[in-house]
């Protein structure tokens, strides 16, 4: 996937100004690569690997908030969650693989 400073900016919510200084300096870190078309820059990622570190990350910051990690829940919790503002909290979630139950979590304390 490609995507320029304006829409990556209005993808996640912030000024494309801050958006495309934070995109320079993955650039140099090499996690992203550029290709100019006219005026306009588009970015993707480096490779693979740096596709998987991303995914990584996410899963790892879902982690740590409150609730059910995004990325546990099925597609029909998702849309209900995001169309219904009073719905309940989701409470069940699929483990990943390796993961203990929650007994053996409680075991562990």
């Amino acid at each position: 996937m490609t995507l320029s400073v304006n829409e990556l900016a209005e993808h996640v919510g912030k000024p494309a100004p801050s958006v495309s200084q934070h995109l320079g300096k993955l650039r140099m870190a090499r996690l992203v690569r550029t290709r100019r078309d006219g005026t306009t820059i588009f970015y993707s990622l480096e490779n693979d690997h740096v596709r998987q570190l991303v995914i990584d990350a996410v899963h790892n910051a879902e982690h740590a908030g409150p609730g059910v990690p995004r990325h546990h829940r099925s597609d029909a919790e998702l849309k209900a969650v995001n169309t219904d503002p009073g719905a309940p909290s989701v409470n069940r979630a699929t483990r990943h693989a390796g993961e203990p139950s929650s007994d053996a979590r409680s075991a562990l304390h």
